[in-house]
């Protein structure tokens, strides 16, 4: 008769196909590290249940490179003929009609856990009534084992689960994207309204890995959260960087008890052994997992890590320690292609020191802190400074992200310069990353250039109060006051902007006055929703002396006017207006400059000419240039309010993906504008997308338009 542990493990073999066992590489969750962590069992406890279903014929062994798991082969195990059909007799037997998975994130996959049946009914419980919790432990404990299991119980219940896995680069918008996918808004409350529903759960996992440049706005999006109707789940471990959350109940988890604990052990260690090592370890789940029946019975009452520094951290090999140095001081999880010493991933996977994350891996956090707390700083240091070295040899967004991390940490001269660059241009793919980089360069150096990029960016994510908070740390000039009229405006107060902005002109170069001057032209035509009139009159473009700018600029400079003239003037109805400028563009541009159709469709279009509609679809059908298609589905939709043609509402829908540059001012209006013609079409979700719409428009340096925005959501509710 098979045990609980061989039957187990027959179903779980059973979820792969024949066609693994002839394949080169193997799954990793086919190795014995891989069984014995979906079970919830150290690897020793599966051996002996092994052995007797192979020595039974209902399952074969061979050694194969396992997928992730390093270039050395391993042992991974098969189902025989007679072992499937077994399985098969099982499931029948067993298991009930599984549901459908209603998970939407990075949920980690399922295993088996024990003990936790009164932490899951009360999780289970409050849940479903939508109450908020914060589930808080040591690390290890087995918040996140137990955090899963509850969901795959609301998931039976045909509850959806919406589910964000946090480390340092993790932001408010990261969290959003896991829930939500890549159309996410990046406003708290716009994402609180579009995961709330009814049968939904929301959980974050991890939420300790929070580095503090982004803790402040994941807060807010929890407290945003919390007044919703959906149920919250926050797994931290204890004690929470968030402290005592409003609205959220907090439970914390102990160990086991003996009698759950002694279940995870091998049966050959005998019961009362069992006992003394459950009882010794305080029934910490991953304390258990990594003790091995070679060792001692652990001394009672011994720490937790203290047990991982004198015995698993001991037991490790050189080749172990090094792949575990690297892995501990990596800012993000990296995949086994990625580590320049691999020669120790076999043996840390065996010692059960790891955590994967599907082809990503890390050591699990007790084992992380503590090999950090515990490694000399100079050596820590030279570490660092290689890894710098090495990833600096690798291309990629990612690999600049990484180098820059271990730079920071090296006790090397900062770069300055260095530094600010590949921080701009990490914040093109990741805007998160590069605030934690420049945050964590400017506690080593408090350099001016690196707090002028800080203030940069934080404009660009739409936080004016971490703006704020590093312009009063920089030098008088006109910059400053350029960036704290930038601030003015981001707060909605258009007054005191104009004032900063006036006299940062008074003390710029004539040239950058110039630009500076164009720039808050644009920017003011654009301060609007569509349907308003523009508050730019055409006498404060011809005020503009372009005489004071080198001819280098000129020439930028005269067309940027002259769109601007063209754009004011086709709402005027200014037609002599019109033909001269459109003239001038000519002239500038040339006849077949494909932006001409654009300006030329603009026109037509607000002049409501007869076909001018059919002449945008064709337009926008046939464009290549992505802003170009944007911008004439805007004009449309706002042409043809408040009954938009079917064809054009696909074609906004269909540009949704397309994607935008927030460091770019013009891009950043762009934003704002779709968020709210998405409000406009999108009814239903009105509430979640003007308030990002709010949000990007205050961050585009859009009071004017924010404001409106505002009273008329405020109206529709």
């Amino acid at each position: 008769m098979l045990s609980d542990t061989q039957r187990r493990l027959l179903l779980r073999l059973a979820d792969f196909g024949v066609e693994v066992e002839s394949a080169w590489d193997a799954p990793r969750a086919l190795s014995l590290p891989g069984l014995a962590e979906h079970l919830g069992l150290v690897r020793s406890a599966i051996h002996t249940p092994l052995k007797e279903l192979e020595a039974s014929g209902l399952i074969s062994t061979r050694s194969a490179h396992v997928i992730g798991g390093g270039p050395r082969r391993r042992t991974v195990v098969h189902l025989t003929d007679s072992g499937r059909q077994k399985a098969e007799l099982l499931s029948e037997e067993e298991l009930p009609e599984k549901s459908q998975s209603l998970a939407i994130g990075p949920i980690p996959n399922q295993i088996q856990i024990r003990g936790r049946e009164d932490e899951l009914d009360t999780l289970l419980t409050k849940l479903l009534a939508g109450e908020n919790l914060q589930l808080t432990g040591l690390p290890g404990i087995g918040k996140t084992s137990l955090t899963r299991s509850v969901a795959e119980l609301l998931m039976e219940r045909g509850f959806k689960i919406r589910w964000a896995t946090c480390n340092s680069d993790t932001d408010a918008f990261a969290i959003g994207s896991m829930w939500l996918g890549k159309e996410s808004p990046r406003d708290s409350v716009a994402i609180a309204s579009a995961v709330s529903g009814k049968k939904t759960a929301l959980i974050i996992d991890e939420a300790q890995e929070l580095h503090p440049r982004h803790l402040s706005a994941v807060h807010s999006l929890l407290s945003a959260c919390a007044e919703t109707s959906t149920g919250v789940l926050a797994a931290v471990r204890a004690p929470s960087p968030f402290g005592t959350l409003p609205g959220f109940e907090e439970i914390r988890i102990q160990g086991l008890d003996t009698s759950d604990a002694v279940e995870l052990l091998p049966k050959s260690i005998g019961s009362e052994s069992a006992e003394k090592v459950a009882e010794a370890l305080g029934g910490h789940p991953l304390a258990l997992h990594l003790w091995s029946p070679d060792e001692d019975i652990p001394e009672e009452g011994q720490a937790v890590q203290e047990f991982v520094q004198s015995t698993v951290l001991r037991r490790l090999t050189d080749e172990g320690l090094g792949t575990l140095d690297e892995l501990s001081l990596s800012p993000l999880p990296l995949s086994v292609e990625e580590l320049f010493v691999t020669e120790g991933i076999a043996e840390l996977d065996d010692s059960a020191v790891l955590r994967w994350m599907h082809s990503l891996v890390e050591p699990h956090h007790l084992i992380r802190n503590v090999r950090r707390a515990t490694v000399d700083e100079k050596i820590a240091r030279d570490l660092h400074s290689k890894a710098a070295e090495i990833w600096s040899t690798r291309e990629g967004l990612r690999a600049r992200r990484i180098e820059a991390h271990h730079r920071l940490n090296s006790g090397d001269e900062l770069d300055t310069e260095w530094l600010a660059e590949n921080v701009a241009t990490i914040s093109l793919e990741d805007s998160a990353a590069a605030a934690v980089l420049i945050d964590d360069a400017i506690q080593i150096n408090d350099d001016e250039n690196l707090r002028l990029t800080a203030i940069d960016l934080a404009f660009q994510r739409g936080e004016p109060d971490v703006a704020s908070e590093h312009i009063d740390s920089v030098s008088d000039s006109p910059q400053k006051l350029l960036r704290k009229a930038r601030l003015a405006r981001q707060k909605g107060d258009l007054d005191e902007a104009e004032k900063l902005e006036q006299a940062a002109l008074d003390s710029l170069s004539p040239a950058e006055a110039v630009r500076a001057k164009i720039a808050s032209l644009v920017r003011a035509h654009d301060d609007r929703l569509p349907g308003q009139p523009t508050k730019v009159q055409s006498s404060q473009i011809e005020e503009v002396n372009l005489s004071r700018l080198p001819k280098t600029d000129l020439a930028s400079a005269s067309l940027a006017l002259d769109l601007l003239r063209h754009a004011v003037a086709v709402e005027s109805g200014s037609v002599e207006t019109l033909a001269n400028v459109r003239s001038s563009l000519v002239a500038q541009m040339g006849e077949d400059h494909p932006r001409l159709a654009l300006i030329d469709l603009r026109t037509l279009i607000t002049s409501q000419a007869e076909g001018s509609l059919d002449k945008a679809r064709k337009y926008i059908d046939s464009e290549v240039e992505q802003i170009d298609k944007i911008i004439a589905i805007h004009i449309a939709l706002e042409a043809t309010s408040p009954s938009h043609p079917d064809w054009l509402v696909s074609a906004h829908n269909n540009a949704i993906g397309i994607e935008l540059r927030p460091e770019i001012p013009s891009h950043r209006r762009l934003l704002a504008q779709r968020w709210y013609w998405r409000g406009v079409l999108e009814s239903n979700m009105r509430l979640s997308h003007w308030r990002e719409a709010i949000s990007r428009f205050k961050s585009a340096e859009c009071p004017t338009a924010a404001s409106e925005l505002l009273v008329r959501l405020t109206r529709s509710l």
